[in-house]
């Protein structure tokens, strides 16, 4: 079988896409990928004056780049509602949508409504954007829903008694909690796309093993100098390029032979080019999937307007 990359990918002229933390790390390198094939690109951060040189970037190696930036600030619930007002007072549609952004292993921080930050920004701010954005995604044909997750959603687990994390701060346990959620939710919306009768899929992937800014970033904020320096060592000696990384990500948003629920991640595990994978168990579970839609609708107050 000859391995995906992103030559794969067709002909984009035409389509809409939407990548959250597409000013570095796999975010960017999907963003360029998409606009090289002529993709509309818009680069949804945080930071605005990062996006711009990103995009710079982008049309540096790509002069006839359509991407441009939107102010996105996904721990903000504020912040999620006026890009997805500002998205579709400009656009009537939507082909792709990647949930990216992310944060990784941090020292305990809280988000602007005062969810615990990994959480609150990986998952709520991921399920709150793509609730708001359902109706331009519905207006598409066969549009996607893209959600990131990591392989260490294996570790994560769901305390619905302390979602926040307040009894007991672990850095890496509320990071595999995010990420369970994020394989939770994207498989429990393709359920309930399906039963709607609607054309949107829902798709996840992991990234496997990839050298981005991520890892150093909890350690840079706790001063641990030595853990980051040895995060950014790990990198260069283990990882894969965050080039690589990204294919999952484009294969989910573009390859034919994706259905919803889908899992697409690196061959090897952690690394390799993009394969169909399985997550763990625990993901598939409809029983915990529901409850976890629940709670994020109440938490953030997006419904999705599904039944059930």
């Amino acid at each position: 079988m000859t391995n995906w990359t992103e030559n794969n990918i067709p002909d984009q002229s035409g389509r809409l896409v939407v990548v959250t933390g597409a000013n570095s790390g796999i975010g960017y390198e999907a963003a360029l990928a998409l606009a090289a094939k002529k993709a509309q690109v818009i680069l949804a951060v945080r930071s605005t004056g990062k996006g711009e040189e990103a995009a710079r970037n982008i049309r540096q190696q790509v002069p006839t780049a359509n991407v441009s930036v939107m102010a996105l600030d996904l721990s903000d619930l504020k912040s999620v509602r006026a890009f997805a007002q500002n998205f579709m007072s400009q656009y009537d549609h939507l082909d792709i949508l990647i949930n990216n952004a992310g944060v990784m292993a941090l020292p305990e921080r809280k988000t602007a409504d005062g969810f615990e930050m990994q959480f609150g920004t990986n998952h709520l701010g991921h399920f709150a954007l793509t609730g708001l954005l359902l109706p331009v995604l519905n207006k598409s044909a066969h549009a996607r829903v893209v959600t990131v997750s990591s392989a260490l959603h294996n570790s994560g687990e769901i305390l619905f008694d302390d979602l926040q994390r307040r009894k007991k701060y672990q850095p890496w346990e509320a990071y595999g909690q995010s990420k369970l959620s994020n394989l939770l939710f994207a498989y429990e919306l393709q359920r309930r796309l399906e039963q709607a009768g609607s054309q949107v899929i829902s798709v996840a992937c992991h990234p496997g093993y990839a050298a981005t800014n991520l890892q150093a970033a909890g350690p840079q904020m706790e001063g641990a100098t030595f853990k980051a320096l040895m995060m950014k060592l790990a990198n260069k000696l283990i990882a894969q390029s965050q080039a690589m990384g990204a294919l999952p990500t484009l294969f989910a948003a573009i390859a034919p032979d994706v259905n919803g629920c889908d899992y697409i991640g690196p061959a090897g595990g952690m690394k390799g080019y993009p394969i169909k994978a399985k997550s763990n168990d625990k993901s598939y579970d409809p029983t915990l999937a529901k409850q976890l839609w629940t709670v994020s609708e109440e938490l953030t107050g997006v419904s999705f307007g599904f039944a059930g």
